[in-house]
């Protein structure tokens, strides 16, 4: 062991310690109480998904490593994916890549396509791994905060447009939002384009809830305006789309010398992964329009259920048009202090929850709101429900 005094950890992660993920997990678990916290179903997606990948394991098909770039079916699932709704056309040899989950290709793309003091410009609150990677890369992030309005969360355009400096690398853009539920307009994206163009700036866009859109909510690509597929570096990923978040398989397309300089962060990281299930999501996406109907179905209903039971506990209560997740504040029920709330809350009514401040730069505005997953079954949500109602004032 070093006598030094320097820290063990390296100085760019000082900040970041055990998620907080981790914590109201392990509290769920000691306590016995319905985990609404981490954003993963508790049971899993479509059975002949399911048994694709017990094919794919029986057949021996992705047991060693597979293809670095991905498995071919894969990938070329994933271009006809993007072409079916969206348009966009990619070539599979040279512009998709596989990753290890969202997570990952997010990691890739960050250290790849960024210099010691460059700076990034992502939408706070934001998935606290965007932060880790950002530092990890050397970079300086820089927020720009989506404050309430008109009972969802939305991005001030002037405040964006304020925040690119000639500093500025790249812009980190996700929608559907994750943990406000925000999904971003065709206008707001379309301004965001026109910036990205403007500004000649890269742009990575974390589109993993691409399929989870409510009340008629539309979800379009960044890459679909005009200038962006060039300067894009589309992610997506099969977890949260198909039920498996486990199997870890996720994916970027982008032209070919931006999938060039992401794989060459990849394959140091991971290098592959995931080899069966990636056969398996392969045959997933060609899933029919009807399994996408049914599925934001059933979750626009579990968000429903969900929503009503905060707004009768005493929670302002904001509409989630995307993602696994709802945005409440906590302030109506006489709290003002998210991580203090969430803490004593399995004690108090046997539910966990995410505070919002975790995912902000800006703790104080995000400290009087509280995220809360709906991506469970609907007997654990009436249950959650019933539990919180005893907060009501």
């Amino acid at each position: 062991m070093t006598s030094s005094v320097r820290p063990l950890l390296n100085r760019r992660l000082a900040e970041f310690g055990t998620t907080i993920f981790a914590e109201m997990s392990a509290l769920a678990l000691r306590t016995g109480s319905i985990n609404l916290g981490q954003g993963f179903p508790d049971t899993d997606g479509p059975e002949e998904v399911r048994e694709a990948a017990v094919r794919a394991l029986r057949d021996g098909r992705g047991n060693q490593y597979p293809p670095g770039p991905g498995v071919p079916e894969l990938r070329l699932a994933v271009a006809a994916h993007q072409e079916r709704l969206y348009g966009l056309t990619y070539d599979p040899d040279t512009e998709v890549l596989v990753t290890a989950g969202a997570t990952e290709a997010i990691a890739a793309a960050l250290l790849a396509l960024l210099e010691p003091g460059d700076e990034v410009v992502a939408l706070e609150p934001y998935y606290d791994s965007y932060a880790a990677c950002i530092a990890m890369a050397g970079a300086r992030r820089v927020p720009v905060t989506l404050r309430p309005d008109g009972g969802r969360f939305r991005l001030d355009l002037d405040e964006l447009r304020a925040a690119v400096t000639d500093r500025t690398r790249l812009l980190l853009i996700n929608t559907p939002h994750n943990p406000t539920g925000t999904v971003l307009t065709r206008e707001e994206l379309a301004a965001v384009a026109e910036l990205a163009v403007e500004r000649d700036l890269l742009v990575v866009t974390d589109e993993v809830y691409e399929h989870l859109v409510f009340d008629g909510a539309e979800h379009v690509p960044l890459a679909t305006f005009p200038g962006m597929r060039e300067r894009s570096v589309t992610i997506s990923s099969a977890g949260k789309t198909y039920s498996f978040t486990g199997w870890k398989v996720g994916w970027v397309t982008a032209p070919p010398a931006l999938v060039t300089a992401v794989r060459s962060a990849k394959q140091f990281l991971t290098y592959v992964a995931s080899g069966p299930f990636q056969y398996a999501v392969a045959e997933a996406l060609a899933l029919p329009e009807s399994y996408y109907a049914a599925f934001r179905a059933d979750m626009q209903a579990k968000r429903d259920l969900l929503a009503a039971g905060l707004e009768e506990a005493g929670f302002e209560v904001f509409t989630s048009a995307g993602t696994y997740f709802i945005t409440t504040d906590i302030r109506p029920l006489g709290e003002s202090d998210g991580f203090a709330f969430c803490r004593a809350l399995p004690e108090r009514v046997g539910v966990v929850a995410i505070p919002n401040a975790v995912f902000y730069d800006h703790k104080e505005t995000g400290a009087p709101y509280v995220r809360f997953a709906f991506c469970k079954q609907e007997d654990v949500l009436k249950e959650a429900a019933a539990r919180l109602r005893r907060l009501a004032p």
